[in-house]
């Protein structure tokens, strides 16, 4: 799949082709529909597929401190669409001056002169340009005068409930995990890189991996039973993910996992986390020592759960 970082870097090659426009936060059941008619189209037209997307997402351009935690980082969003066949995603930077394009003017500069495109696949509730005054209504005009089709997705829904990125952080807010896979179409994974920390854990006998999350908040906070992806095998194991209040920290979100069991090095490596079930939500403790107990049982709980469990 090739990425492509903003329209001054799209090239004649690059033009003509069916394309989608959005978040894809997730890239839940709801996106993979849209990316599957994608694909259909492209292959009917013999063009390239091609996904839009923006960085940041609108909503934290416009309010930072407010915006929900994403569910997956730009990295990990373009594993997942190269995953479902997407050939080429172009990413706009959103920034004032894209802000301020009409929808009528986003057409033209991005679906006509920058991509050229032959067919647009959008979702039901897609809105864009300033003030989001473009609908489909306005493609759909745009589409009969320029000579391009366009489509409206259809709506994914589990247990006659629309699936969207809203709903699945809902989900894993609540601890269910299994209206979360059902959504995603896979357990819900925070992928990072494993760095070194304070080693607080080896003082506490749990010995932690301290998982790179490299965003500003996290869809999940608490204590939870997990597994993770060694050399392509699934490791039980137990992590905390939060600000850890019961230690000096700096205030922003951290993972560290602790695997039943592994002595290994996992400095540098990547490490891919899937959250399976909710032991208790973070809390402060008085002491160290009582914070050693507290994580204590909660090994004991991941032994208890993992024991005979398989894993995937």
């Amino acid at each position: 799949m090739q990425l492509v970082r903003g329209l001054h870097n799209l090239r004649p090659q690059h033009r003509g082709c069916v394309a989608t426009i959005g978040n894809f936060d997730g890239v839940h059941r709801g996106h993979q529909a849209i990316l599957a008619r994608l694909r259909e189209r492209a292959a009917e037209l013999g063009v390239p597929s091609c996904v839009v997307l923006f960085e940041p997402q609108p909503r934290e351009y416009f309010d930072p401190k407010g915006a929900p935690a994403r569910l997956s980082r730009l990295r990990d969003k373009l594993a997942l669409l190269a995953a479902e066949g997407v050939d080429r995603v172009l990413c706009l930077a959103f920034n004032p001056r894209l802000r301020e394009l009409s929808a009528a003017e986003f057409v033209q500069r991005v679906l006509l002169d920058g991509l050229e495109v032959r067919h647009l696949e959008v979702g039901d509730d897609f809105r864009f340009g300033c003030d989001r005054a473009g609908d489909f209504a306005f493609l759909a005009e745009a589409a009969r005068r320029e000579g391009f089709t366009v489509e409206a997705a259809k709506t994914v829904e589990i247990d006659a409930e629309r699936v969207s990125s809203t709903r699945v952080r809902q989900a894993l807010a609540s601890g269910d995990f299994v209206l979360a896979e059902r959504m995603l179409g896979r357990p819900f994974r925070i992928v990072g890189r494993v760095l070194h920390g304070q080693k607080l854990g080896r003082q506490l006998n749990a010995p932690t991996a301290n998982v790179q999350l490299k965003r500003k908040r996290a869809p999940l906070t608490g204590v939870y039973l997990v597994s993770a992806e060694i050399d392509g095998r699934p490791w039980p194991g137990v992590a905390n993910i939060g600000v850890r209040p019961s230690v000096a920290g700096d205030g922003s979100a951290h993972l560290e996992v602790h695997l039943l069991d592994f002595a290994g090095d996992l400095y540098g490596r990547r490490l891919t986390v899937a959250f399976h079930h909710k032991l208790r939500d973070e809390q402060r403790f008085a002491s160290l020592e009582a914070l050693k107990t507290a994580i204590a049982a909660d090994i004991a709980a991941a032994r208890a759960h993992w024991h005979g469990q398989p894993l995937k």
